[in-house]
């Protein structure tokens, strides 16, 4: 997976260049607009790009090689791709995640961009995997909460059914599953957009989980995982919380303006 430096966002500009001729032609004019790339459109304003720290210059590589650097150290694993993901839990809350795949394991990480240090590590064993599902959100029918465009569900233990207390828990963290969309900083810039994409995961983390089955099968399991086309659902009907936490970004390491007296 290609990635570029901080060094790749600020060039230089050379100054006394040959000058270029200037067309009064509105055709001219026209079909250089149409030229232009339509992905500059959707992408995030400049002003609240900055707000993420992961996009602050540098952020990310520290990121990815600090925790390259633990898992290599405590797991003897390498890691293979690195993803600027967001999770969503069973309750619809967002949380920024850097997610990492190794030739054996999953490595969700809860990394705090603010202070560049990991919060939390969940391991997860590829040849555990047994089912992806890639789809639209659902939600009850009677439901006052809704989530727009598509998720990956990746589920590790189809024989351990979640509770009813887990699945009402909004804190719990036993679930056999979770669930991963795009990060909302995938349309910023080139290398962003293809680290924080949902579809370039779930073809890395497929690739990787059939390769693990078949090196490292788990004995009385199935081998393999089934990939599923399919909607997504999550069990909220009222989702006051997951609002107001989507809505202001809580989840995310972001800057949030300045306090003072």
């Amino acid at each position: 997976m290609a990635e570029s430096g901080p060094a790749a966002e600020f060039r230089p500009v050379e100054l006394g260049g040959k000058n270029l001729p200037i067309s009064d032609d509105p055709k001219d004019t026209a079909s250089k607009k149409e030229q232009e790339p339509s992905s500059s459109q959707n992408a995030v304003p400049p002003y609240l790009m900055r707000k993420f720290f992961v996009a602050r210059p540098g952020a990310f590589e520290q990121a990815n090689e600090d925790l390259r650097n633990q898992i290599l150290t405590k797991e003897n694993e390498t890691v293979n791709s690195a993803w600027l993901l967001a999770e969503v839990d069973h309750w619809n809350n967002e949380k920024e995640r850097l997610v990492l795949i190794t030739d054996k394991s999953l490595f969700i990480c809860k990394y705090d961009f603010i202070m560049l240090c990991c919060q939390q590590i969940q391991k997860v064993p590829l040849n555990f995997i047994d089912k992806l599902c890639l789809g639209p959100f659902t939600f009850p029918e009677r439901s006052l909460d809704k989530r727009e465009g598509e998720g990956l569900r990746v589920h590790w233990d189809k024989l351990r059914e979640p509770t009813f207390a887990n699945r009402w828990n909004p804190f719990s963290e036993v679930l056999p599953y979770t669930t991963f969309i795009d990060h909302p900083l995938k349309s910023s810039s080139e290398k962003f957009s293809v680290i924080c994409q949902i579809s370039g995961f779930a073809d890395s983390l497929i690739h990787a989980v059939e390769e693990a089955h078949k090196e490292n099968p788990v004995p009385g399991r199935a081998n393999g995982a089934l990939v599923l086309k399919q909607p997504i659902a999550i069990e909220t009907y009222v989702g006051l919380m997951s609002f107001i936490g989507n809505r202001n970004k809580l989840g995310y390491s972001l800057a949030r303006g300045s306090v003072g007296f």
